[in-house]
């Protein structure tokens, strides 16, 4: 595990951390990590959930398209070789 070091944080946004953490009973350094990981979640998973379905959640929002079945009978009589 990688440790990282961020330094000028403003005292009221530690304070608001402090309170954050201790509502969700966690340690100030377990809520950052899971802020971090809430906040990069969607870019790291990409890759393992597949190119389909990131092209499918970048275009969810715009609704979907309803495309017709093919029908269930052939498109024209199959050869015949004889």
């Amino acid at each position: 595990m990688a440790t990282l070091t961020v330094r000028g944080i403003p005292e009221a946004e530690k304070e608001a951390l402090r309170v954050r953490a201790a509502k969700n009973g966690h340690s100030m350094e377990a809520e950052l990590r899971r802020i971090i990981h809430e906040a990069v979640k969607d870019e790291t998973t990409v890759e393992e959930r597949g190119l389909g379905s990131a092209i499918h959640r970048r275009f969810v929002p715009f609704g979907g398209v309803e495309l017709e079945t093919h029908p269930d009978i052939p498109v024209r009589e199959p050869p015949i070789f004889e």
